[in-house]
């Protein structure tokens, strides 16, 4: 059996209102729901998302922020995602950087404080003999 990717539940104050920043600053397509059902379902590729107001996650337990990671495929398309959403007017409170845990990565925010991790895993680009670890290629 080969698991689907996960699809994260956000916990949003209105569920319209993110719906609203998801798309119009992150670039998200709504698929379905809103306010009147306490869900909506939001896409962008191959990443989905749930939006849930307080009402509908009243039961599981589940209150915010909650973080979630996106793995990109480069480092250049971490910097391209992070430029388009500055553009759009995403709040970011850390631009890309590369990190000592050998990801590249930035931090976007919704209005609710729930997190986005943007990154770039290289550690397949590092090669490491002993205590010192080089780069294959260099950082931008």
């Amino acid at each position: 059996m080969v698991f689907p990717a996960p699809v994260p539940e956000i916990p949003v104050a209105n569920v319209d209102e993110a719906v609203g920043y998801y798309v119009g600053c992150l670039g998200f397509t709504s698929d379905w729901g809103g306010s009147a059902g306490g869900i909506a379902g939001i896409s962008r590729g191959d990443c989905r998302l749930f939006l849930t107001s307080k009402a509908f996650r009243e039961g599981y337990g589940n209150q915010s922020p909650a973080l979630f990671w996106l793995n990109l495929g480069s480092r250049e398309e971490v910097d391209e995602l992070f430029a388009e959403w500055s553009q759009r007017g995403a709040l970011i409170p850390s631009p890309p950087e590369d990190k000592p845990w050998l990801l590249r990565e930035f931090t976007v925010s919704d209005h609710d404080g729930n997190l986005i991790r943007v990154f770039f895993d290289f550690h397949a680009a590092v090669n490491i003999t002993g205590d010192a670890k080089q780069s294959k290629t260099p950082a931008p």
